[in-house]
């Protein structure tokens, strides 16, 4: 089995983290922060910038303030209103010069934030990010137009359609045929397209929380299993093939099987890895954080994996640069329901993920859950430690086990054996992260243990 470790480090920013920037609405994120960003994009991007947002209660606020820089930069609006995120993106590739989507994805509905676009639909970069923030935190580098050379303003919410209807022609007709699934779109902006995507692929489509809110009233952003509990019930009840559930921009998908049960996302990741790799080989690209079981799924099936940091632009940039290197990409995931499919977009796509679910199923003669079963056996645990000091921690921590080989890509990986523990700083909230693979149970308990008292001692020093 071949696997490639790439060498690509994040590079520290000022505001944005892995996804953007994010923060609780009113303290960290305010109408004149976004304001200044939309000027400093405005400024750093001149053309047709496409915006969007997603169902947040604040998020009509934080457009008009987006919009407003935008404009006063001289750039012309194109308002495709309420859309997940991978629709924007798409849209963007199709038609802009960039775009702007209003979303804090998975976190509470009190947090929104902003993730920049760039013209071939990925997420911008960190160079880029780095000049965007000079700009930022450099108001008079900023170029607000005279009078007669501000942007102007169009009104696009009809775009999405042309979303929808771009991943429905990836598949056969009638594919979905005596498939029922059940969508649960947590109030997000998927409710405009998930469950047409699926109509459009011939399954019968239940939906559950399928009503745009910004107070989230049935589940919160983040599709976790306690939070699913009805979509679970209600695919059971009736006889559906499976469950799918987003997080708040639909550009991620999780899915339970047919009895209800939620399946883990790297699980997901090496179903659709197999799936896609038993069609075409190629190269998978995943973060550091990715469970074994994807990289030896991905192997069984002829495929080689290529790791990179944590973040859906980390991964879609490598399979840009190993496609433009004349390499073959099949896929790139992360194991958190983030898939990116080439021959679609180079963005995490839970509407694809969805489509790609029913091929799946359709070209199989077993149920999801018998499909799950025979993956790899691996025991996996995800923690989280409250704390602002994580990047001192780490340093730390890399003391601490330097005799161990530590890896240092993302945050702090150390291996034993067949088995890994993860420790890196959240891109958007004030903890630490640990993961934890490993081949046994036992394993990866006493893993988990050892790791969560080093670091809580560590954090007893500091204060």
């Amino acid at each position: 089995m071949y696997q490639k470790r790439m060498q690509t480090k994040k590079i520290q920013k000022r505001l944005f983290g892995t996804n953007g920037v994010r923060g609780v609405v009113g303290k960290d994120m305010t109408p004149d922060l976004v304001l200044r960003i939309g000027e400093a994009l405005g400024t750093l991007r001149q053309g047709q910038i496409a915006v969007g947002r997603d169902t947040r209660t604040s998020g009509e606020m934080f457009i008009g303030a987006l919009k407003a820089g935008l404009l006063a930069a001289g750039c012309d609006v194109v308002d495709c209103g309420i859309l997940p995120t991978p629709a924007l993106q798409y849209l963007v590739k199709e038609h802009y010069d960039g775009g702007v989507i209003i979303t804090a994805s998975h976190n509470p509905p009190d947090y929104n934030g902003v993730k920049i676009i760039e013209p071939d639909g990925t997420e911008m970069g960190d160079e880029e990010t780095l000049q965007l923030e000079d700009l930022i935190f450099a108001p008079l580098s900023i170029s607000v137009k005279h009078w007669d050379m501000v942007g102007k303003e169009v009104a696009a919410p009809q775009m999405v359609d042309e979303y929808v209807k771009a991943i429905a022609r990836q598949f056969r007709r009638r594919l979905g045929d005596g498939i029922t699934v059940v969508i649960d779109p947590g109030s997000g902006p998927a409710c405009l397209t998930t469950p047409a995507i699926l109509r459009a692929l011939g399954c019968r489509v239940l939906t559950i929380n399928a009503i745009m809110d910004g107070t989230f009233p049935g589940r919160l952003p983040e599709p976790s299993p306690e939070g699913l509990s009805g979509l679970a019930a209600l695919v059971t009840a009736s006889n559906a093939s499976f469950g799918i559930a987003h997080d708040g921009d639909a550009d991620r998908a999780v899915f339970v099987d047919e009895n209800g049960r939620f399946i883990e996302e790297n699980q997901e990741l090496a179903l659709i890895a197999r799936h896609i790799c038993n069609e075409s080989k190629g190269i998978l690209v995943t973060p550091v954080s990715t469970s074994q079981m994807v990289e030896m799924v991905a192997g069984m099936a002829g495929c080689e994996t290529v790791y990179t940091p944590v973040g859906s632009i980390y991964v879609a940039r490598t399979m840009r640069e190993l496609i433009d290197a004349g390499k073959r990409v099949a896929l790139g995931g992360e194991g958190n329901g983030g898939l990116i499919f080439p021959s679609h977009q180079f963005c995490r796509d839970g509407g694809m993920t969805a489509a790609v679910m029913v091929a799946l199923l359709a070209n199989s003669q077993q149920d999801l859950s018998s499909l799950v079963d025979q993956l790899p056996e691996r025991y996996l645990i995800k923690e989280k430690i409250m704390t602002s000091r994580g990047n001192e921690l780490l340093k730390d921590l890399g003391k601490l086990y330097e005799d161990q080989a530590p890896e240092h890509m993302d945050g702090l990986k150390i291996r034993r054996g067949d088995s890994w523990v993860l420790i890196r700083v959240s891109g958007t909230e004030p903890l630490v992260r640990i993961m934890v693979d490993a081949d046994r149970q036992q394993a990866a308990y006493e893993i988990a243990q050892e790791i969560k008292e080093v670091i809580n001692r560590i954090l007893n020093r500091m204060t």
